[in-house]
């Protein structure tokens, strides 16, 4: 088992006032030649964006785009004609394909959002562009794993699909409880980041916001020092040209 930390104030940081921006891996104006990626694993922002503020229309192509909002809420629409509004719970799946362009506003007039936006490089390149968005049941991540992202291969559970070998699980564990992550795919590794509280993995101790990537491992133990809520991103180790 080999595994690399990334403390949450090593990320790369990018206040516009309107959008307030943590990247873990190099991402517009902040670039870390050790930060890429984690195998397929190429974006995970941390964004805070005003009220009444957000992204205007833009494009994507190739690419499939993982959208989790944390607070607040999130208006939602693209050019096949979807729109939504996301809220905490929810789950937003985007792959990108031939190209899309879409846009993501905050609706709300007197309180930010704060979302991750995650961008995991396919295995499947032009495919027809998809969207799909779904609500999951917090009490089903209480001390346990509540899989939300799996393969377009894999066609049972509630999970939302991607196209590509990459399974993204959350769980909520109380303090002083332990949670096992076991590999979902030989030779996968697991991006794991803590969303909230204080944790040790693998032997490492992390805080809010503090990540751990783990490979050449068959599973690992968690255990929650304070109520914590983790997201493991178990990903193909893909290397970029």
């Amino acid at each position: 088992m080999t595994a690399i930390i990334h403390r949450a104030n090593e990320r790369g940081h990018a206040n516009h006032g309107w959008l307030n921006a943590k990247h873990s891996f190099s991402f517009g104006h902040w670039y870390n030649p050790d930060k890429i990626h984690f195998g397929a694993l190429r974006v995970l922002n941390d964004d805070e964006v005003a009220p009444a503020m957000g992204f205007g229309k833009h494009p994507h192509d190739n690419m499939e785009i993982i959208t989790l909002v944390q607070t607040g809420a999130l208006e939602h629409k693209d050019s096949m004609g979807n729109g939504s509004i996301m809220k905490p719970n929810d789950v937003q799946v985007m792959s990108a394909g031939t190209g899309v362009f879409h846009s993501e506003v905050n609706p709300l007039k007197d309180e930010g959002v704060t979302l991750f936006q995650i961008w995991v490089i396919p295995d499947k390149f032009n495919v027809q562009p998809r969207y799909e968005q779904k609500t999951f049941d917090p009490a089903l991540r209480k001390n346990q794993w509540q899989q939300i992202i799996k393969p377009d291969t894999q066609h049972h559970g509630d999970a939302l699909f991607i196209h590509q070998q990459a399974w993204f699980s959350l769980a909520d564990v109380d303090s002083g409880k332990n949670l096992n992550y076991q590999s979902q795919l030989n030779g996968n590794g697991a991006y794991v980041f803590i969303i909230d509280g204080d944790v040790t993995v693998n032997g490492e101790k992390l805080a809010r916001r503090d990540a751990i990537g783990i490979t050449n491992y068959n599973s690992f133990d968690i255990t929650a020092h304070s109520d914590s809520r983790i997201l493991v991103m178990d990903v193909p180790m893909l290397t970029l040209n």
